[in-house]
């Protein structure tokens, strides 16, 4: 068996360590804006349900109680424009990254096979075609850039297209006819496309749509799913809370061997899946919260300098001061703000920063402060 470093690449996190130490070291405290990970309260309804399931002594179920695939698949149609959901094209997960990470080997790919994803994406979908010992290509959504486009890529041995719309970390959407042309191309060549749309729900700029919206899809699943996760709209990242859409031609194989794999979700969170996908009043709240953030942080990295690009959904602002991104990391460590270098979710970011949104108000505020003064 190869060893681990020869099969995934470095976690890349730990290159921001002494980062962190300079920024820990200001007389005001670090202010953490480098992972998305949510620091507001997990909203009550949810919590009342979790609790309410606390007493499940049996194992519960891979494709998830009759509840939860209902409350998916209406919340499916109610929010994203979906038709003719039914329990057949669901299927939860255990939180949206163990997904991308083992997608592709759960697909049976491997030596010979290719999967796409964005040339700024997420780290996963590497690290998922890793895993399963498939090839992986880079496309960019920019013309001119040294990538082809996702339509442009080579269809041979292609046989998984990863989409990231609102991205992580651009925060770029794809539009409404950039999303059919890519369906459209996809199913003339036999590709699988997933679409991640972990943040659909959290677009400032513009409203992101789903490849599930019939009018993306002509009104048919055939060789589409999408991704979607509690962890950012409802505070759920401690819940591992995330469920897919789409083809029952992709999703039936895939539920067999996850069942195979006891890859399930805890039944007391179900429950509060449930509950999250039922209630609309905290989504909306929790979306203040971070439009506050956003207006605060934006004003204040503009003020400093910046030039943000994109960033018109999603939990993150795409920042430049057009040098190296980590001499940018090393300013603000010293004025104790710690951010995400662009070149962690590729080499075309190496001259962005990624700001998260998910620190706390008064975080934001000092951050603010110790940018403008």
């Amino acid at each position: 068996m190869s060893a681990v470093s020869d099969r995934l690449p470095a976690f890349p996190w730990d290159k921001l360590e002494p980062y962190k130490k300079t920024a820990a070291a200001h007389p005001d405290g670090i202010v953490d804006l480098s992972v998305g990970t949510p620091v507001d309260p997990v909203p009550e309804p949810i919590r009342k349900a979790l609790s309410a399931a606390a007493d499940s002594p049996g194992y519960p179920t891979v494709w998830g109680t009759p509840e939860l695939r209902d409350a998916i698949t209406r919340w499916a149609e109610h929010r994203l424009g979906a038709r003719g959901v039914t329990h057949r094209h669901v299927l939860p997960v255990v939180g949206s990254k163990e997904l991308v990470a083992w997608l592709p080997t759960q697909l049976g790919l491997g030596p010979g096979d290719k999967v796409a994803f964005p040339r700024l994406a997420y780290p996963t979908y590497e690290v998922g075609a890793r895993l399963a010992r498939a090839e992986y290509v880079a496309y960019s959504l920019t013309p001119g850039a040294d990538a082809p486009g996702p339509t442009e890529l080579d269809p041979a041995g292609l046989k998984l297209l990863w989409l990231n719309s609102p991205s992580n970390p651009t925060g770029r959407v794809l539009s409404r006819e950039e999303l059919t042309r890519i369906v459209v191309w996809a199913r003339e060549h036999g590709v699988l496309v997933f679409s991640d749309e972990c943040y659909i729900e959290l677009g400032w700029e513009t409203d992101p749509v789903s490849v599930l919206h019939p009018d993306v899809n002509g009104g048919s699943y055939d060789g589409i799913v999408s991704v979607h996760s509690l962890s950012k709209r409802s505070n759920l990242a401690g819940y591992r809370a995330a469920f897919l859409v789409g083809d029952p031609a992709v999703l039936g194989p895939l539920l067999q061997i996850r069942k195979h794999g006891g890859m399930m979700t805890s039944a007391p969170t179900q429950a509060a899946v449930v509950a999250a996908l039922g209630d609309e009043e905290h989504v909306r709240a929790q979306r203040e919260r971070y439009a506050a953030r956003r207006g605060v942080l934006r004003e204040a990295l503009l003020a400093h300098g910046f030039r943000i690009e994109h960033s018109e959904a999603s939990l993150y602002l795409w920042a430049t001061r057009d040098e190296s991104c980590w001499d940018t990391v090393a300013h603000l460590a010293g004025l104790g703000i710690l951010v995400a270098p662009g070149d962690f979710y590729g080499p075309a970011g190496a001259d962005f920063v990624r700001v998260a949104l998910t620190a706390t108000d008064s975080r934001v505020q000092a951050a603010a402060h110790r940018l403008t003064t």
